[in-house]
């Protein structure tokens, strides 16, 4: 290789890492021809020369619909003899994706836990190199799996190399890969390769050539290939044309000299989205009409077009396949098509595919086909995939017959996958096509829900709410459908500030669509519709339901959530953590990633601050593995929270700024609340009062940008304090007027701790004892250990001001022990600071040993600590078992221990 010396050192460099345990991932980049194929080729000799295991696959254009083929690619030579290794639903996960079984895939990230562990095994026996070519063209499910493999390689012996094309985007841009740009060779680079290839090369010929090649080392080698005898440049590659199309040009000019039946074998294996050999030569048969062996294939070869490895045909480089397949017309391409779908008879979805390209116009047939390839794409974990395929069969199928119906399905997919834009399009498309009455509610349901203006009317509600009626109407399916459709509305809803009369008739229509009493999407809807009116009435209901009587994960959390909303988190408590135990084992990583983080700030509200710390850090890493960003920032405000309370407030600042200037740039304003609050909290923890009373009061102001009317309460025991330490008195007293009103009507348990624990600060001095022994008598804070530490120090520094020295310390050791429990540390060396004021010594306590672990090492340490196996622990937290291993490693380090057995000995901190 000529002039890649810097390349080839990076990329030995990189291979010994990753083989020496350091695994990561690599994304060449470049234009076509400039040498992306030849690095992996070089990165396959290397790899091999350190006795490494090579796995390689190669996007093919013409196979991007087919869900996981590019996978299956990879992994096909491994997966008789090592898949036997996975635990029983990994297994089954892999062997559905590639439709070796009738079961139905979980999905994607089950698909991507069971390959992490199937190239995990493999890289215990020897080190792994995985080459992806032209990962362009890889399917999307596929791409998606690759990424989230490549996220997880760290410790592994695993190197993963990716080569994409300039100007293309693959799933992988935004996997958080390494990037090496390709750039065009130099000038004395590019004449010594063309010296090397094409010796004693006239002289002004080689200069004619480089200036056409431009450095590109694909067309130097290429272009001295179709020179005529006389030594002329073929007119075919004049006037001069990007590079790329002068290469395909010299393809074709070398492919035209071939005999006919050649040719044909070169157009079949062009437009077919595999490479078996017998399947393209049994095609071309069809084609001719006659007998046809693969001695037809072996012009192609020597003409350097193809590569025959075993029982597989590959095309020298993706641009001969292109310039093959493009330069034929299009009745040769279509009847190719046709005679592969005539081979493919017995698989189906290719079939469905060939014919699909073989079909120029409207054709139902094609478009039912289409529609089944689409289900068995759903049933595999690939809604991407079924989402393209439905829209390929929209294209095919006939105005009054099926396109309506494929379309609002189609939308309806896209829609699930947050693809909003795109299914309001297939939505408009859908709208003049014929449509059943029902399928017509089912378009109008989610055109609404799509609308984000249209929710604010109250005329447009009552439209919505009437359309759901219906839906409900027809039957039991479509009253679920209409329910589900306005739990998205109703997150809306408490984000924003509707009137009165728009959240009433949310309530009014969840009350309506209502399977029973008891229905957890309608008191979640109504519960998030408005929060205020309806609190009462939904802590009441909740409270009487046995959370285990809900048992679908989603309702699961949707509850919780809507009950964390109307501060009723001691309540919600349970359905977090069943919600986030169900979507963990079905492999739900996006909605997983929103109950984690909704899980830890309903901890850090309830003391459950270790939990929260690393319910917060899963999340965050989960919500941007899955796209969720906002989600993500929502988890860093509870870290920067957490950060505070433990005097790291270097951390805590960056954590509030990175999510603050995101949610900003996102116009996700309604989210600021979250940044208030801990902007509020870590000016409590470092004494800012004032900066802390006009933090958390913006949040309360109408007018400010960050006003949320839900999220500002949340604070309100801080901003009470914050007014009476920075003498705002009146203010203070009116704010505590408010929250204590609020907690009447609403009933939420929060709001009433809140109030008690606030209530001696705002009283008249004559009766403020007695408030605080009334205070710490009341049973309520017992669920609020944060607000009771906070009670107990306030009680035990008055004391001390009214010179009530002995009396001042039993509540400031009170508050000492609860601060250490909760592992607040700002707030322990506070109260230890008082105690010491009053007279008494305090050591401070040491942290627990688990204090030194990462949040995910404390997380495997409890797990591992309970008895379950390292496969069980990787399949929770969607890493492989050897990763798994490695953190025990490190954490057995830190502990000062040498096994599993001895981790209940160490102390691992409460929740």
């Amino acid at each position: 290789m000529y002039g890649r010396d810097d390349e080839l050192r990076f990329l030995s460099g990189f291979l010994s890492r990753c083989f020496d345990g350091a695994g990561d991932a690599l994304l060449l980049r470049g234009e076509a021809g400039i040498g992306k194929t030849a690095l992996l080729g070089a990165a396959r000799e290397a790899a091999l020369a350190h006795g490494g295991r090579v796995l390689s696959a190669l996007g093919v254009q013409s196979e991007a619909s087919v869900p996981y083929a590019g996978l299956h690619q990879l992994l096909a030579p491994v997966l008789p003899d090592h898949t036997p290794s996975l635990l029983e639903p990994q297994r089954q996960a892999l062997y559905a994706a590639f439709g070796m079984n009738d079961s139905a895939a979980l999905g994607m990230f089950s698909v991507g836990l069971a390959s992490l562990e199937l190239i995990s095994s493999l890289a215990h026996e020897a080190p792994v190199a995985l080459l992806i070519d032209d990962v362009q063209w890889i399917d999307r499910a596929s791409s998606e799996v690759l990424a989230f493999v490549a996220r997880r390689l760290e410790g592994e012996r695993v190197a993963l190399l990716t080569a994409v094309r300039e100007g293309h985007e693959s799933a992988l841009d935004d996997a958080g890969l390494t990037e090496m740009q390709l750039h065009r060779l130099d000038d004395d680079a590019a004449a010594a390769l063309l010296q090397a290839r094409t010796p004693g090369l006239d002289p002004s010929l080689g200069q004619r050539i480089l200036a056409e090649a431009a450095g590109n080392p694909l067309a130097l080698v290429e272009l001295p290939t179709v020179l005529r005898g006389d030594g002329s440049v073929p007119s075919a590659l004049l006037p001069l044309v990007p590079t790329t199309r002068r290469l395909e040009r010299s393809f074709l000019a070398r492919a035209s000299d071939l005999p006919e039946l050649t040719q044909t074998v070169l157009l079949v294996a062009a437009a077919d989205d595999g490479a078996d050999l017998a399947e393209i030569i049994e095609t071309a048969k069809g084609l001719v009409g006659g007998d046809l062996s693969v001695a037809a294939v072996e012009p192609a070869v020597d003409a350097g077009l193809l590569e025959i490895r075993g029982p597989e045909v590959h095309f020298r480089h993706p641009l001969v396949r292109s310039s093959i397949y493009h330069a034929a017309g299009p009745s040769r391409r279509l009847s190719t098509h046709a005679a592969l779908a005539k081979t493919l008879a017995g698989q189906p979805e290719r079939r469905a595919w060939h014919r699909a390209a073989a079909t120029p116009g409207a054709d139902d047939d094609v478009a039912l086909d289409l529609e089944q390839a689409a289900l068995r794409a759903l049933s595999r974990g690939a809604p991407r995939a079924a989402a393209e395929a439905l829209r390929q069969a929209a294209l095919r199928s006939r105005p009054h017959t099926h396109r309506g119906r494929l379309l609002l399905r189609t939308a309806e997919i896209n829609f699930e996958l947050g693809e909003a834009a795109t299914a309001r399009q297939q939505l408009a498309e859908a709208q003049s096509a014929e449509l059943r009455t029902e399928e017509r509610l089912r378009l109008t349901l989610l055109s609404e829900v799509l609308n984000h203006e249209s929710w604010l009317s109250p005329e447009r509600v009552r439209a919505f709410a009437d359309v759901a009626d219906q839906l409900a109407g027809a039957d039991s399916a479509g009253a679920v459908l209409a329910l589900n459709a306005l739990w998205p509305l109703s997150i809306r809803c408490w984000h924003d500030n509707p009137t009165q009369e728009t959240r009433d008739l949310f309530v009014q229509a969840a009350r309506r669509l209502q399977r029973h009493d008891s229905d957890p999407m309608a008191l979640s809807v109504a519960a998030l519709g408005d929060p205020v009116g309806q609190a009462a009435r939904i802590i009441d209901t909740t409270g009487r339901i046995a959370p285990g009587t809900v048992d679908d994960p989603a309702e699961q959390h949707a509850l919780g959530s809507s009950l964390t909303g109307i501060w009723a988190l001691d309540l919600s408590w349970p359905y977090h953590s069943a919600a986030v135990d169900g979507l963990r084992r079905q492999g739900r990583l996006g909605l997983l990633g929103e109950a984690l983080v909704c899980q830890a700030w309903a901890a850090l509200h309830l003391g459950k601050h270790r939990l929260a710390h690393t319910a917060a850090d899963e999340s965050r890493r989960l919500s941007r593995d899955t796209g969720r960003s906002l989600w993500a920032c929502a988890a860093d405000l509870v870290l920067a929270t957490l950060a505070s309370e433990r005097g790291e407030s270097d951390t805590a600042d960056e954590l509030i700024r990175r999510a603050e200037a995101e949610l900003l740039s996102a116009g996700a304003h309604s989210m600021l609340g979250f940044a208030q609050f801990a902007k509020g909290r870590h000016a409590m923890a470092n004494k800012l009062y004032n900066d802390a009373y006009e933090q958390l009061t913006r949040v309360l102001d109408p007018a400010d940008i960050t006003y949320h009317p839900v999220l500002g309460v949340f604070g309100a025991a801080d901003l009470i304090e914050a007014a009476v330490r920075t003498d705002r008195t009146d203010e203070a007293a009116h704010h505590h007027a408010r929250l204590s009103a609020l907690a009447e009507k609403t009933t939420a348990p929060l709001l009433k701790a809140m109030a008690t624990r606030t209530r001696p600060l705002i009283v008249a001095p004559d009766r403020t004892e007695a408030s605080y022994v009334q205070a710490l008598e009341d049973r309520l804070l017992v669920n609020w250990p944060f607000h009771r530490a906070q009670l107990q120090l306030s009680y035990g520094r008055w004391l001390r001001r009214q010179r009530r020295i002995l009396e001042a310390r039993r509540p400031l050791r009170a508050a000492v022990d609860s601060f250490d429990a909760l592992g607040a540390t700002v707030f322990a060396q506070d109260a230890r600071s008082e105690l010491r004021a009053a007279g008494e010594a305090v050591r401070r306590a040491a942290p627990p040993t688990g204090d030194t672990l990462t949040p995910q090492e404390l997380q495997i340490a409890r797990m591992a600590a309970t008895g379950i196996t390292n496969r069980e622990i990787g399949t929770r937290l969607f890493i492989s078992h050897r990763t798994v291993g490695q953190h025990l490693r490190r954490i057995f380090q830190k502990l000062d221990i040498t096994s599993r057995g001895q981790l209940h000995l160490a102390d691992l901190g409460g929740e």
